[in-house]
């Protein structure tokens, strides 16, 4: 069993940076299924995740007249994950940490 060193100051604060400001722009599940809920019909929870062309589809055809809401309920979860792991990756290599896709 190999116990890892402690992380230098300097490395633990730019760690700890980069987990702050993916904490500010990370997307939660529950708000993007109260969206859906509230505004699935003109995609509301598309704009939360930053989905704008497929939002604007569903805003100018009710959400495909109902057909693209009803099957968004069993894909918004995992697109908030696809949302959050990307937005996680970015900020970490900006960062130049190698991020294990926790």
């Amino acid at each position: 069993m190999t116990v890892a060193a402690p992380l230098p100051e300097w490395e633990r604060l730019r760690v700890l940076r980069a987990e702050h400001e993916f904490a500010s722009v990370r997307k939660e599940t529950r708000v993007a299924y109260l969206l859906w809920g509230l505004t699935g019909l003109i995609g509301g929870h598309r704009f939360y995740l930053g989905d704008t062309g497929r939002s604007v589809a569903m805003l100018f055809t009710l959400g495909g007249l109902g057909v693209w809401t009803l099957a968004d309920v069993f894909f918004v979860g995992r697109r908030v994950r696809a949302v959050n792991r990307h937005r996680r990756a970015m900020i970490m290599a900006r960062y130049g940490i190698l991020d294990n896709g926790c």
